[in-house]
């Protein structure tokens, strides 16, 4: 266990997050209300709790902020259902599907407000459906967790290299999880807004965003999931084993290409190649097959992300390029 996170130790055993009061060596599972939908069925953040019979840090792991991100949602309920209560030290929250209504609608964003959750954290209790989840989470999740996890892949519109986000200014705070992910590249950074991570880091805890895989549930990505779980998991020492560290890691910091034509997307990189300035990493075609606009890698670098939908409009994201800014040592 690293020495800081000793901090996370609890003064009770016994557990308790919105509706749920687990004793130590159980299990729970159960919603946080939210809303309820026009059909009268109850809206909420779907929680699976494991308490454990000894002490240790409160772990929150999260997935399906963005509704069409799927490899993260069994990954947590899989290292949910195979965590072994009496062995446990401390406890492990899971929230397999953050945003239910997104989920349902099979999109990055709510079929209920069209609002992507990933950018209104903290919310506003008195705003549309999305804005109460935040505002939920922030209220009753943040204050009863000692440090976050949140699983994205790069969706059904595109495909991401497995990295870690390490949000900028909170280094000394997150570095030690997001070192623990396994991940070799750390995007730091994350200049967007409104993330999960951001009132979480607010709050003095450590949140770091793990993304891997997209375009497809593919079982590699679940796999890469579970183990960047389990030696998280091992690094705050709450499951036995020394969790593995890489000698060095690629600090990263993300630029998103957008296209200025409409068109056929068709990529010439994949996620994770590296890139000289001026390399062509993509095209946009018309019907007749005509180039309407070329993607050239901006300085040398790193492919993060590859659209894979192909159809583009005038301004889509098509491609996120990684610059290196460094090495980091464990």
């Amino acid at each position: 266990m690293s020495p800081s996170t000793h901090a996370f130790e609890r003064n009770s055993l016994m557990y308790s997050i919105g509706p749920l009061t687990v004793a130590p060596g159980e299990r729970a599972q159960g919603l946080i209300p939210v809303g309820t939908s026009t059909y009268g069925v109850e809206l909420g953040i779907p929680l699976v709790v494991v308490n454990g019979a000894q002490d240790g840090p409160v772990l929150c792991v999260d997935a399906g902020v963005h509704g069409d991100e799927y490899d993260g949602q069994e990954a947590i309920r899989r290292v949910l259902a195979e965590t072994d209560s009496a062995t446990l030290r401390g406890t492990l929250v899971g929230i397999p599907c953050m945003n239910t209504p997104a989920f349902e609608a099979a999109a990055r964003t709510s079929g209920l407000d069209h609002l992507n959750l990933n950018r209104i954290f903290p919310g506003d209790a008195d705003g549309s459906y999305s804005l109460r989840l935040a505002a939920t989470f922030v209220e009753q999740v943040v204050p009863a967790i000692d440090a976050l996890v949140d699983l994205h892949t790069g969706g059904t519109f595109g495909e991401i290299a497995p990295l870690v986000i390490l949000q900028g200014g909170y280094e000394e705070l997150a570095t030690d999880l997001a070192l623990a992910s396994g991940h070799e590249l750390v995007w730091k950074g994350g200049k967007w807004g409104g993330t999960v991570r951001h009132p979480t880091l607010a709050a003095g805890k450590p949140a770091i965003t793990i993304e891997a895989g997209g375009g497809t549930y593919r079982e590699a990505n679940v796999e890469l999931h579970i183990h960047s779980i389990r030696n998280i998991m091992r690094r705050l020492g709450m499951i036995d084993g020394e969790a593995e560290l890489r000698d060095t890691y690629t600090a990263v910091s993300g630029t998103f290409a957008r296209s200025a034509a409409g068109g056929f997307f068709l990529g010439h990189a994949e996620p994770g190649e590296t890139c000289k300035e001026g390399d062509l990493i993509a095209h946009i075609v018309d019907h007749y097959g005509n180039t309407l606009e070329e993607v050239r890698a901006p300085q040398d670098g790193i492919v993060l992300w590859v659209r894979r939908i192909r159809t583009v409009r005038p301004g889509d994201e098509v491609v996120i390029f990684g610059e290196v800014q460094g090495e980091i040592r464990p």
